[in-house]
C-alpha cells in the first residue's frame, strides 16, 4: 500500500553537469517515508487481494500442494472476510478494514510483489535490505544517505517496535555505509523519556558544563582517530555523541504525546501500534526522513493456528490507527510528500 507519493527521490530535480544522465521524467515529491511493517506476514486474501476461487475449491488439495514442507499442509481454505468495492476507484477492500477502506482513493494496492524465500528471516532481509542475506544497507539507510537529514537534533532514521522483531538490528543495518546511517531503534512500549531511549536524560550539572565535557571527549576521540587512521565506526560514534547531546531536548519533545489533543488521541486509538503511528507522524513532522513502525514483538502476523480469530484481532488493532495516520498527514499537508508503505515480509498461501 503506497500513499500519496509517486517515487523516492531527491528534494528537487536539477540538471546534471558534464553530460550525466538526466533526472527523472516527473518531478519527485516524496521527502520522507513511514513504513508500517506487519512482521510475520499478513494473508493478502484477507485484506486487499480477494481470491474468490478459494471458496469454489475449498477443502480440495491441488497437486501443487504435494510438497515436503515444514508443517503438514491441508486443503484450500477460503478467507472468512468479505470484500466490496470502495471509494471512487472501486478497489475491493476487506470488511476487516472498515476505517482504512474510507481512504482507498489515496492508496495504491500492489498485488504483483513476491518473495524469493518462504522463511521469515531471509524474507525480512529481502523486504528491508533487498537481499536474503544481511549484506546490504537497509532502505532507510539508503534514503538517509541519499537525502540527508532534515533535523540535526534527531536521528534521520528511526525504528519503532514494542519489542524485538525477528533478526532485530540486522533489519535496519547500515552495512557498508558509514555508521551514522544505521537506524535508531526505539522500544516505544514505555512512553517516558528514559524508558524510550536509555540514558537520554542529561547528567547533573549545567548544559554548558556538559558541552565542555563532550568537547573534551570529542577531541580525545579525534586524536585517537588521527593517530590510527580513518575509522568509519569511530566517526559514526563521534557523530552519534553529538546527536545524543542535542536529542536530550528535542527527542523528549518529539516523543511526548501530552501535547496532542484528546480528539487526535481518540482518532488513533490505543495500543502500541496506534502509539507507533502517532509517533511516526510526530517524527516526520520534525524532519526525520525514514520511520519504521513494526507491529509487535517477534512475528505476530505469523498466524499458523486459529488464523481467523487472530487476524480479526490484528486487523482491529491496525485499522483505525492506519486510517488516522493517513487522515492526520493529509490534514497537516504532509501526505503530498510522504510515502506511507504498509505490508509485511511476504503473504501467505
Amino acid at each position: 500500500m503506497l500513499a500519496a507519493a509517486q517515487a523516492l527521490a531527491a528534494d528537487a530535480s536539477a540538471a546534471r553537469p558534464g553530460g550525466a544522465a538526466p533526472g527523472p521524467h516527473f518531478v519527485p515529491r516524496a521527502r520522507r517515508v513511514i513504513h508500517l511493517f506487519m512482521n510475520g506476514g499478513p494473508f493478502q486474501a484477507d485484506l486487499f487481494d480477494p481470491k474468490p476461487a478459494l471458496a469454489t475449491y475449498a477443502g480440495q488439495r491441488p497437486e501443487g500442494a504435494n510438497l515436503r514442507t515444514e508443517r503438514k499442509t491441508g486443503g484450500l481454505m477460503p478467507s472468512a472476510a468479505s470484500f466490496a468495492p470502495r471509494g471512487e476507484s472501486g478497489v475491493p477492500v476487506s470488511d476487516l478494514l472498515p476505517h482504512l477502506a474510507e481512504h482507498v482513493d489515496r492508496i495504491c494496492v500492489l498485488r504483483s510483489m513476491h518473495a524469493d524465500n518462504p522463511n521469515h528471516g531471509p524474507a525480512l532481509f529481502q523486504m528491508n535490505n533487498g537481499t536474503i542475506l544481511p549484506t546490504r544497507p537497509s532502505m532507510g539507510s539508503w534514503m538517509l544517505y541519499g537525502l540527508g537529514s532534515a533535523n540535526d537534533n534527531l536521528p534521520g532514521y528511526v525504528v519503532l517496535c514494542p519489542g524485538r522483531p525477528v533478526r532485530f538490528a540486522e533489519l535496519w543495518t547500515n552495512s557498508f555505509l558509514p555508521a551514522a546511517y544505521q537506524g535508531t531503534y526505539v522500544n516505544h512500549s514505555q512512553l517516558d523519556g528514559d524508558g524510550l531511549i536509555p540514558y537520554l536524560g542529561a547528567p547533573a550539572g549545567s548544559r554548558h558544563a556538559q558541552r565542555k565535557m563532550l568537547d573534551l571527549l570529542q577531541r580525545m576521540n579525534a586524536a585517537h582517530r588521527d593517530a590510527r587512521g580513518p575509522d568509519d565506526a569511530l566517526d559514526g560514534r563521534i557523530a552519534s555523541l553529538e546527536t545524543a547531546f542535542r536529542m536530550q531536548t528535542d527527542a523528549r519533545e518529539a516523543f511526548d504525546l501530552s501535547g496532542e489533543t484528546a480528539g487526535t488521541r481518540a482518532a488513533y486509538g490505543e495500543g502500541p501500534y496506534a502509539t507507533g503511528c502517532l509517533l511516526a507522524r510526530r517524527l516526520v513532522e520534525r524532519g526525520v526522513r525514514f520511520v519504521q513502525v513494526y507491529y509487535g514483538n517477534g512475528q505476530p502476523w505469523d498466524t499458523h493456528s486459529k488464523h481467523n480469530e487472530q487476524v480479526g484481532t490484528l486487523c482491529r488493532a491496525i485499522d483505525r490507527p492506519t486510517a488516522a495516520l493517513l487522515a492526520d498527514l493529509h490534514a497537516r499537508g504532509l501526505l503530498e510528500d510522504t510515502l506511507v508503505i504498509w505490508g509485511g515480509e511476504f503473504g501467505r498461501t
